[in-house]
């Protein structure tokens, strides 16, 4: 019986190593999405044509895997059609085309940082919508984002704001904030990548149609895309945009999440904040000043201390669950 034990705990340990490894290769994969999409828009690229683009080549990529895993299921998708909606518009869509339209104005590492304040809203969301009062963990998280988030801004000192820029990412951040709140329903019964893939697909419908009738500026170039000093045939940013930082990432993330579940996947999934930088500075040379460096490290440990101080129902959920025979 303690072999068994043994062995199922080693098992257990395993598999959170994989999922923490592959929550982090998610989380830099989307991270590219931001210096990517910059560079198209200098290269004469839209923020709506580059984001549809990516989301409808990532659907194009994950409809197959989702049409095997629905197994002929078209029910769930009629239940379900009210919620694909609202995550396509929202939380692909809008979130997408919202940051893409910020680094069209700002850098990539603050518009990134000012998104992933996020978990504050879906924290105060979840207390006036469900009742569920934060604690003092978490209200004390939310106080540290809120200042680091003036960091950013550079407020503090009276610099100029770019204030279409932060408008966009505020919206980014109330759409990821949608993101996480839909995708922490498990009680509809459709698969993850389903609910990806459909999403992206109908998301990227939308703003082709957008553009088509000239809501959405839908505007494409063939000319080089320069990235960390080279010039890449307009392809290749492209192909990368769809399939790596969208595609690929859905997939990865979905395998973690499966893994690790949402409270601790969304947890490792906060380092995608740190590889955005990261990416920013290797791929466009753009290095955020020294306030905003404090301030985006403000926002990542209010952001933890917010996760940290969440009812622990979820964990002690999964746990009980793992625990069955």
């Amino acid at each position: 019986m303690t072999t068994l034990t043994h062995d199922s705990e080693k098992k257990q340990i395993s598999r959170r190593t994989s999922g923490v490894a592959l929550a982090l290769l998610a989380a830099s994969s989307f991270a590219l999405s931001g210096p990517i999409a910059k560079g198209m828009i200098d290269s004469g690229w839209t923020a709506g044509a580059a984001v549809t683009a990516r989301i409808l080549i990532a659907g194009a990529v994950l409809i197959v895997p989702a049409l095997v895993v629905l197994r002929g299921r078209w029910s769930l998708l009629r239940r379900n059609a009210g919620l694909i909606v609202a995550y396509s518009l929202i939380a692909i869509a809008g979130c997408q085309l919202a940051y893409f339209n910020a680094v069209d104005h700002m850098d990539v590492g603050v518009a990134i940082l000012i998104e992933f304040a996020c978990p504050v809203l879906v924290i105060g969301w979840m207390w006036l919508r469900h009742g569920q009062r934060p604690s003092r963990l978490t209200v004390g998280g939310a106080v540290l984002a809120i200042a680091g988030l003036m960091l950013v801004l550079d407020l503090i000192s009276g610099a100029d704001l770019d204030t279409i820029g932060v408008l966009w990412a505020l919206a980014a951040m109330a759409s990821a904030a949608v993101y996480w709140i839909i995708s922490a329903d498990e009680d509809n019964g459709l698969p993850g990548i389903v609910l990806a893939a459909f999403g992206l697909l109908l998301g990227g419908a939308v703003l082709l149609v957008a553009g088509l009738v000239g809501i959405v500026p839908l505007e494409a170039s063939r000319a080089d895309v320069v990235l960390a000093g080279s010039d890449l045939p307009w392809w290749i940013p492209v192909l990368t945009l769809g399939v790596v930082t969208a595609g690929l990432a859905y997939v990865l993330g979905i395998a973690a999440s499966r893994r690790l579940g949402s409270r601790l996947g969304s947890f490792v999934g906060l380092s995608e904040a740190v590889a955005s930088v990261l990416f920013a500075w290797l791929l466009l040379d753009q290095t955020p000043a020294p306030v905003q460096f404090a301030g985006g490290a403000l926002i990542l440990v209010g952001v933890i201390a917010v996760r940290l101080g969440e009812p622990a129902t979820e964990h002690a959920s999964e746990a009980a669950e793992t625990q069955e025979p």
